[in-house]
């Protein structure tokens, strides 16, 4: 009992073990604040990597296979080998195709500047049948978003294709030519390769834009031209109906990787993939995750290693405790020496500083961990407030493309971080804890 009274004495009376607090109290609170961010940026960022992506990609390899049979240029057979599946939601094909944008009529002479620039010339062309496409993807949601920076989004998200209200061959009904809205005029060009000579061939044909979208994919927003695949077929006139179908699994956290083998496996058996021949391993069915890999590795390894960064905050907050514990060693020994001679054993004394430490840790982990988890909660309010308050834009929206700043707390990490804060107190802590346990009461009260 004398431990615990002795110790929060000692706390209070000496001024210099709130710093140690206050150490602690910001370690906590900056590893909690700042990894609750740095796992709401990744959050987002796992959205945008995964983009249009359905939880499942097959994508036929369109040769002949060791038995002599050829992949169907057809979608048909295999999505209904996959929609056989009844762990499968949903399934939709898309041809994928890569062309050139320019802008005819009156405004052709814009093509020209267009075109110097590859990030505005260049657009992949997405076919995609709309209905599967509603039932698989999240487009359908994409297409009623406001977008960022002008453009209008579809007029009836239900019909993505149709003519847009008051569109007339004459004319558009916007002055902008430089931001493709509601109603624009295009041309798409590409070279196809002639079926019967391979020679590359050009194709070019008139189109409409029905109007914008925006997804969380934001970086091939801007490259991501959507086509009805029955029109893009006819305009490319290549012998292949689609590039990959995209699968939405029920319950994909569950059933995922499972469908994946079990789609392989199906589709390798009917003829329907190229599959394995021997030399390699098939493929042509992914996860998502798989089909991102690299990138998502690249954020996993973010959050390690931002992980271990902030960690050294909470070391510095234990050096200054072991700093502090020393010194109040030094200036207690004949404390020591007294606490011995009534009858405190080497374990009771080495307890009782050991306990300074544990309340450091109680107080600063505490308040650090509440305010850490409030700030995370409120971060996008308090930037909000000081961008106004100081008159600079610490966060641009406009970078990140965030309406708002992202953070996830995490209750198990917040467990962790405060339990691991308790570790490096008590590690520190013990060092003079243990050298006071072994002084001896004479040399305690000969030192007085």
């Amino acid at each position: 009992m004398y431990r615990a009274f002795l110790s929060w004495r000692y706390l209070l009376a000496r001024r210099a073990n709130w710093i140690g607090i206050a150490g602690i109290c910001v370690g906590v609170g900056a590893m909690i604040l700042i990894l609750s961010i740095m796992a709401g940026f990744l959050e987002e960022n796992r959205k945008m990597v995964r983009g249009s992506l359905s939880d499942l990609v097959v994508k036929p390899t369109f040769a002949t296979r060791l038995d002599g049979k050829t992949v169907p240029a057809e979608p048909g057979p295999i999505l209904e080998a996959i929609r056989e599946d009844p762990r499968v939601a949903g399934a939709c094909p898309q041809l994928m195709w890569f062309g050139m944008l320019a802008q005819g009529g009156r405004d052709a002479k814009f093509s020209r500047a267009r075109l110097t620039e590859a990030d505005l010339a260049g657009a992949v062309l997405v076919g995609i049948d709309v209905q599967d496409e509603f039932q698989t993807t999240e487009l359908h949601s994409a297409l009623a978003r406001e977008p960022l920076f002008g453009g209008m989004p579809v007029a009836d998200p239900d019909h993505p294709f149709a003519s847009p209200p008051g569109y007339t061959p004459e004319g558009r009904p916007f002055a902008s030519v430089w931001a493709l809205s509601r109603g624009s005029e295009i041309n798409l060009g590409t070279l196809v390769p002639n079926p019967e000579t391979g020679e590359p061939e050009t194709k070019n044909r008139h189109f409409v834009v029905a109007g914008t979208f925006r997804s969380s994919d934001n970086e091939l927003d801007g490259q991501r031209i959507y086509v009805d695949r029955a029109q893009l077929c006819d305009f490319l006139g290549t012998p292949n109906a689609f590039s990959q179908v995209l699968v939405k699994v029920k319950d994909y956290a569950r059933d995922g990787q499972a469908v994946r083998k079990d789609l392989l496996a199906s589709l390798d058996a009917q003829g329907l993939i190229r599959g394995s021949d021997g030399r390699f391993f098939s493929r042509e069915v992914k996860t998502w995750e798989e089909f991102r890999k690299v990138l998502l590795g690249a954020i996993e390894n973010e959050r390690v290693l931002m992980a271990i960064m902030l960690s050294l905050v909470v070391v510095v907050a234990g050096f200054t405790v072991f700093a502090i514990l020393s010194m109040m060693i030094t200036e207690k020994r004949r404390d020591i020496g007294i606490l011995s001679a009534l009858g405190a054993t080497p374990q009771g004394v080495a307890t009782l500083f050991l306990m300074i430490g544990f309340w450091d840790w109680i107080l600063g982990a505490s308040v650090g961990a509440l305010l850490g988890t409030l700030g995370a909660l409120k971060i996008d309010t308090i930037e909000r407030w000081l961008s106004k308050t100081l008159g600079v834009e610490i966060f641009n929206r406009q970078v990140y493309l965030f309406d708002h700043i992202p953070a996830v707390v995490d209750p198990k990490a917040v467990l962790l971080i405060v339990l691991g804060a308790l570790v490096c107190v008590m590690l520190f802590a013990a060092v003079p804890a243990l050298k006071a346990g072994r002084l001896h009461p004479l040399d305690a009260l000969r030192y007085e």
